[in-house]
């Protein structure tokens, strides 16, 4: 992929049709600085940036990098929710690069192999892990740059041996003419992100300029992102590059505030005082929320979007009274993150709080814009509309991947039959509304009987001492595998004792499916992503 040169002064190129151009969220903060150029953009403490100075920014960043990298070559950054990250999200594709986020709580050996699979030039380092990601560097030998990022409003010092920080790269960009918001090709890759998969290997997983832009206007449609939007960065960039938040929220010249790490204190200060209209939540965020000693209900709707499994009966209350309302969305990372949502119907409203709930699990539908989703069995028939017959969750459209890196064979694994195969099962309810049952590897078989640790986990989290729930399968041998209750209550709550909650379970489960235990955890392991690690606890 190569950037054409020109500017808004420049004469103005002969394109290749009147018609049409390629699709990239470049164009997203291009337009931003130029119709909105005194807006706030982008909020860090005390940093304040309108679009006029993150666009200047971004472009003094590309012009750096172009020094540093050819076309199509990767740059890694490996930093927090902080400024430099959402400006990497334009600058490194501005300058003809593809950015690889990371997350910098990895481990060594998991970033050794990162590094060295996505042949990344550049790497952006938060000043917490930039020794370490240099002694990862010398060891795999790439010759890659490391450019520090000295965040002073987290108390880094400037390094003392003359190494190349971020600030100094960005000023050795800050001369020359303007890198125009487009590309020649749509299809070319812009991010690559690696999978926090449980077993072998992460894979790498490339988006296109096309695909970013349109999951990115779903995300504008269904979250209703406006000029007034102030979004709070709870959800990490560096996880499916925030969901295409970065672009989203650009794409109508709303506020970026960023959060460096997501803790009550700072959380509460910005919806208090930054106005915050939307955030992403996974459970440990809406504990956070609900729980803080400054926790009170705020004087405008927040809507925040929750992944995976829907927060239960008892958290939606909470939230409610905080006015905060849950928008339940689904995908993976193949898929931008999320790809499905589901939709709030008009007489959603007058269900009592445990029916909506309920309807609310559902995964839903397919955003506007990104494509199809299906429940196929495993001939790719459609499953029956009946809400109750098993298949695998499949996708295509705009809002897939292009596929795994120097990974053809997984890629055609996964592109199986012209769908994306997610590895979900689920069912399709009457309405249309997909909603899922398990992972085919989470399947819980006992004594030939298929059990769904998602539908035993939504009956029990619909108990209202239980704030989070994870079921495992254990293996018995009389009946091969039985599942496994971890319980996560509610802080100040009654504890239940074990026969209650079973008594819960038998109300509403066949017997078979009951957990033969229930394990009280004061939080359950996850993934800074917030998936819950159900092999510590099997193995725990």
């Amino acid at each position: 992929m190569t950037v054409t040169q020109s500017t808004a002064a420049a004469p103005l190129d002969a394109p290749a049709s009147a018609s049409a151009r390629p699709l990239t969220p470049l164009a997203f903060l291009g337009r931003a600085a130029a119709v909105f150029g005194e807006r706030e953009a982008v909020v860090y403490g005390s940093l304040r940036w309108d679009y006029a100075a993150f666009d200047a920014h971004v472009q003094s960043l590309a012009r750096a990098l172009t020094a540093r990298i050819e076309p199509g070559q990767t740059v890694a950054a490996i930093l927090p929710n902080v400024p430099a990250m959402l400006a990497a999200h334009f600058a490194v594709p501005l300058a003809g690069g593809v950015l690889c986020a990371l997350n910098p709580r990895l481990t060594p050996r998991e970033l050794e192999y990162i590094l060295e699979h996505s042949e990344a030039r550049v790497v952006l380092a938060d000043g917490d892990v930039a020794v370490e990601v240099r002694g990862v560097l010398e060891r795999i030998g790439t010759g890659a740059a490391v450019a520090e990022v000295v965040d002073e409003q987290a108390g880094h010092a400037l390094p003392d041996d003359g190494r190349l920080t971020y600030e100094a790269l960005v000023a050795e960009g800050a001369d020359g003419p303007d890198l125009p918001w487009t590309v020649d090709g749509e299809d070319a890759p812009i991010t690559l992100n690696y999978t926090s998969g449980t077993t072998g290997r992460p894979k790498g997983v490339r988006y296109s300029h096309r695909s970013a832009h349109q999951t990115a206007l779903a995300n504008v449609l269904t979250q209703r992102f406006t000029g007034a939007t102030r979004y709070l960065w709870t959800l990490p960039m560096f996880h499916c590059n925030g969901w295409t938040r970065p672009w989203a929220v650009t794409a109508v010249a709303g506020t970026h505030v960023c959060l460096r790490a997501v803790r009550q204190e700072p959380l509460w200060h910005a919806l208090d005082h930054e106005g915050v209209t939307h955030l992403c939540g996974a459970p440990i965020v809406a504990a956070m929320l609900i729980e803080a000693e400054q926790a009170h209900p705020v004087d405008r709707e927040i809507r925040m979007a929750a992944a995976g499994a829907a927060p239960p009966p008892s958290v939606i209350a909470a939230l409610e009274g905080l006015n905060i309302t849950p928008v339940h969305v689904y995908g993976l990372t193949e898929t931008h993150g999320p790809f499905t949502i589901c939709e709030p119907q008009p007489d959603w409203a007058g269900m009592s709080r445990l029916e909506r709930a309920q309807v609310m699990a559902r995964q839903g539908v397919a955003m506007p814009l990104v494509g199809e989703v299906a429940v196929v069995d495993p001939d790719m028939d459609p499953v029956p509309a009946d809400g109750t017959t098993m298949g695998e969750v499949v996708m295509r459209g705009e809002g897939v991947m292009l596929g795994y890196f120097k990974n053809p064979e997984a890629t055609e694994e996964a592109f199986r039959g012209g769908w994306f195969h997610s590895g979900d099962l689920g069912v399709l309810h009457p309405d249309g509304y997909v909603q899922l049952r398990d992972r085919a590897k989470d399947i819980i078989i006992s004594g030939g009987e298929n059990i769904s640790s998602i539908e035993v986990e939504g009956v029990i989290s619909a108990h209202p001492a239980v704030t989070d729930v994870a079921v495992v399968a254990v293996a018995d041998e009389r009946w091969g595998e039985r599942p496994v209750a971890y319980v996560v209550y509610r802080s100040g709550a009654e504890r239940p004792d074990e026969e209650e909650l079973r008594a819960h379970c038998r109300e509403r489960l066949a017997g078979f499916k009951v957990p033969d235990r229930f394990v009280p955890v004061e939080e359950m392991p996850r993934t800074a992503t917030g998936k819950i690690r159900k092999n510590e606890l099997r193995e725990g």
